[in-house]
């Protein structure tokens, strides 16, 4: 069983909103506090499952709203630059696909699959989260 303390510090870490963008905070800084919050699911005990698999809807709907973004961009682009957007974005769209089937899972979860449930979809999100992030990177140059 998880200690009390690690629950708390995870609870710091969702009540952190990972979206709020400041005039200084980077695309790569948005992926990453996606990652950390993701991450964070790992931390949630079974009875928790409500909470945690509420928390993770949130986190892909707001990752999904980035990536709309991400496919508003790559429609304005042209030649080879657009070929290359258009499979970074096939290919986040696969790991979106990934992080949503384990997210089904985590909602199915019983307590004996609990901990199985809780890092597949850490480890999906956090695949996507950085993919992501390599995504962002790519279209700024």
């Amino acid at each position: 069983m998880r200690t009390v303390s690690l629950a708390f510090a995870a609870a710091l870490v969702l009540l952190a909103s990972p979206w709020a963008v400041s005039a200084q905070t980077s695309a790569k800084d948005i992926g990453q506090k996606a990652s950390e919050t993701g991450e964070a699911i790992r931390d949630y005990a079974v009875e928790q499952k409500d909470k945690a698999v509420a928390h993770a809807k949130r986190l892909t709907r707001d990752l999904d709203a980035k990536l709309k973004e991400l496919e508003r961009r790559a429609s304005k682009q042209t030649g080879e630059a657009k070929a290359k957007s258009e499979q970074m974005i096939k290919d986040l769209k696969a790991k979106r696909a990934k992080a949503g089937a384990k997210l089904d899972a985590l909602g199915k979860a019983t307590k004996a699959s609990w901990d199985d449930a809780t890092n597949g979809f850490a480890d999906a999100f956090h695949d996507l989260a950085t993919s992501y992030d390599n995504a962002v990177a790519a279209f700024k140059h």
